[in-house]
């Protein structure tokens, strides 16, 4: 649950340029994580569902974000 709650804190001072990139970032890293996990099999799989969520989480804040500015 800290995990969660540090991410979230972390998230608080960054704009919505700032948010665009990370999930672009993210969405390239995950990209790579699929490729290497369908070559030869991932150390630890877990990682994929946990940056599958972190975007989730991105995207939410940013539609949020979005939807107070209007």
């Amino acid at each position: 649950m800290s995990k969660k709650v540090d991410f979230l804190k972390s998230l608080q001072g960054l704009n919505a340029q700032d948010l665009r990139a990370r999930i672009q970032d993210d969405e390239v890293r995950l990209k790579k994580l699929g490729f290497s996990h369908a070559i030869s099999p991932l150390e630890n799989p877990m990682t994929i569902r946990a940056l599958r969520r972190e975007l989730a989480r991105l995207k939410t804040l940013l539609q949020q974000r979005e939807a107070e500015a209007k």
